[in-house]
């Protein structure tokens, strides 16, 4: 049975939402750097409750989060494609999982510093 394209918009688009839902859950539920990360995800939202932070504080972390979890599914992504086209070790495939890794580095960096300006000044 081949797969038929749903043409439209409506079904279509609730389609695309179901796989994305569905690969959300196999991230959360798979990868164990992205369970850490969903974790401080959900402490530093509560602490923002408890603490109290400013609007403006809140879209600053909501917009990191989403960074660090977004750059790690791209990075997760990559490394399975990675592992299915050669899954012995490959000089040039490390380099490129190595790529994909510092741009979750980048993001997590990110991260911290938000993170730091945003909560230190509450505890200071």
């Amino acid at each position: 049975m081949a797969f038929q394209k749903d043409n439209t918009f409506i079904t279509g688009r609730l389609k695309s939402v179901s796989y994305a839902l569905k690969g959300c859950i196999k991230l959360i539920t798979t990868e164990h750097s992205v369970m850490v990360q969903s974790s401080l995800a959900v402490l530093l939202t509560i602490a923002g409750f408890v603490i109290g932070i400013t609007a403006t504080e809140w879209l600053f972390q909501t917009l990191a989060i989403g960074l660090v979890l977004s750059i790690e599914g791209l990075n997760t992504a990559i490394e399975k494609v990675a592992d299915f086209i050669h899954p012995d070790y490959h000089e040039r495939i490390g380099f490129i999982k190595d790529i994909a890794a510092g741009a979750v580095f980048f993001s997590a960096i990110t991260a911290i510093i938000i993170g730091l300006i945003i909560y230190v000044p509450h505890f200071i």
